[in-house]
């Protein structure tokens, strides 16, 4: 995925009133079920809500291949933006998209509303094995399928391979030497920063999917949150080392000067998801040449350990009258040939056979200095560890982060103290939306 800067994410009152209808049941027609081939040939309209670039390319294709297709292609807003678009789409019961891109932390809060169609009739279920594993669970919600994967982001270390090599300092394996090159770099060159964190929800919570961490447990409205577990705490108290060290470059992602910090050498490193090279293609042009890819740093050496960060499906929802050929355009975009036309456009895939691909995996990148990252990026989509599952209000969760955890970015609370708060705010939050959360 090439990601959007999120600029003004809503807060506060705003997102609670957008999302209050979390628990509410969308009402449409009463049939997911139908013959996609058939719809397809018959015709018919489909309006897409979409923020990646790439769907327009797939959607002219796929008109092209079937002429008695219309598709309207809306940008509904980045993230958030949509999200309440939708949620507003919802309760008022019009306007309301047949398929949405919607991003993995995300969908859990619109599959357990309801809002969107369970995809097995239509045959969703005989593509298990299609995709790689963290994208293919995340789109699942108990027996159901609620959307089909676009991209994946299972992370891997960005570094500037020149900063590295000036400095005489080794590119680090485990988070341990992650900490100490920090140093190194900073004792060097008090200019230099191992990377940039401001406070982000995203990184967080893949940084505790990584170390095996699974602070969210869900079955249905009933929730369980443990921000103290083991894998959580292992990322608390290495990432306070960094904060607490100012190693952390304090430049907020997406923003010029985080693109600058990139190509000046402000900025080392970046451990990030897969969809990140267009982005530095893109927008760091003056690093051309200096980046490479590495494994993701390990929490204990030898080990070859992954998490996701990003990456989004797209759905096709329950209030939509054509739902069999709203799902056949969503198997072309995600499976089908719309998927050569993604990978054109710079996304990464989530279909195994693409990461199997020889083709693929031998791509040379000019922009990494003819490094086959590929390679990297693949085996770090295999690697991505089982059993994580996000918050059916994860939204909520992700823009109330700076305002606990992010507190000790700028004050003398630990990291560790905000996810206590983070914990406790959450808590309440689910309670007054209806779940039952302990």
């Amino acid at each position: 995925m090439t990601r959007t800067p999120r600029r003004g994410a809503l807060r506060g009152a705003a997102l609670v009133g957008a999302l209050a209808l979390t628990l509410a049941a969308c009402s449409g027609d009463d049939g997911s079920a139908g013959d996609p081939d058939a719809a397809a040939d018959e015709g018919g309209e489909l309006l897409v809500w979409a923020w990646d670039p790439t769907v327009e390319p797939i959607a002219d294709a796929y008109m092209e291949a079937n002429p008695d297709v219309t598709i309207e292609l809306v940008n509904a807003g980045t993230g958030n933006d949509q999200y309440t678009a939708l949620q507003n789409a919802i309760g008022a019961g019009s306007g309301i998209p047949d398929l949405a891109q919607i991003e993995y932390y995300a969908l859990p809060q619109f599959a357990i509303g309801e809002s969107l169609a369970d995809l097995t009739d239509l045959g969703a279920d005989e593509l298990e094995g299609t995709y790689t594993p963290g994208p293919w669970s995340a789109v699942q919600q108990g027996d159901g399928v609620y959307g089909l994967p676009l991209d994946s982001g299972p992370m891997a270390m960005f570094y500037n391979a020149e900063l590295f090599e000036q400095h005489g300092i080794a590119v680090p394996t485990t988070w341990d030497e992650y900490v100490a090159a920090g140093r190194a770099l900073q004792a060097a060159d008090p200019g230099v920063f191992i990377t940039s964190d401001t406070g982000d929800a995203g990184l967080a919570t893949s940084l505790m999917w990584q170390a095996g961490g699974q602070p969210f447990q869900v079955d249905g409205t009933t929730v369980s949150i443990d921000l103290a577990d083991e894998g959580s705490q292992q990322y608390a108290d290495l990432w306070q080392q960094l904060v607490g060290e100012d190693l952390l470059a304090p430049i907020s992602a997406w923003s010029d000067e985080w693109y600058q910090g990139l190509g000046n050498g402000t900025i080392a490193t970046l451990v990030t998801g897969a969809w990140m090279p267009g982005n530095f293609v893109s927008g760091v042009p003056e690093g051309a040449g200096k980046w490479r890819v590495a494994p993701m740093p390990q929490w204990s050496a030898g080990e070859s350990v992954t998490a996701e960060n990003g990456g989004s499906a797209m759905s096709v929802m329950e209030a939509s009258e054509n739902k069999a050929l709203a799902y056949d355009f969503l198997e072309f975009a995600s499976s089908g040939d719309g998927v050569a036309l993604r990978l054109e456009g710079g996304g990464f895939p989530a279909t195994v056979a693409d990461l199997e691909s020889e083709e693929y995996l031998a791509q040379e990148s000019e922009y990494f200095g003819g490094q086959k990252i590929n390679e990297v990026l693949a085996q770090a989509a295999a690697d991505v560890a089982e059993g994580w599952q996000y918050l059916p209000f994860q939204v909520y969760a992700n823009s109330v982060f700076n305002d606990t955890v992010g507190q000790a970015y700028v004050s003398g609370t630990t990291i560790t103290e905000g996810l206590g708060a983070w914990q406790d705010q959450l808590v309440t939050y689910g309670d007054d939306q209806g779940f039952t959360v302990d």
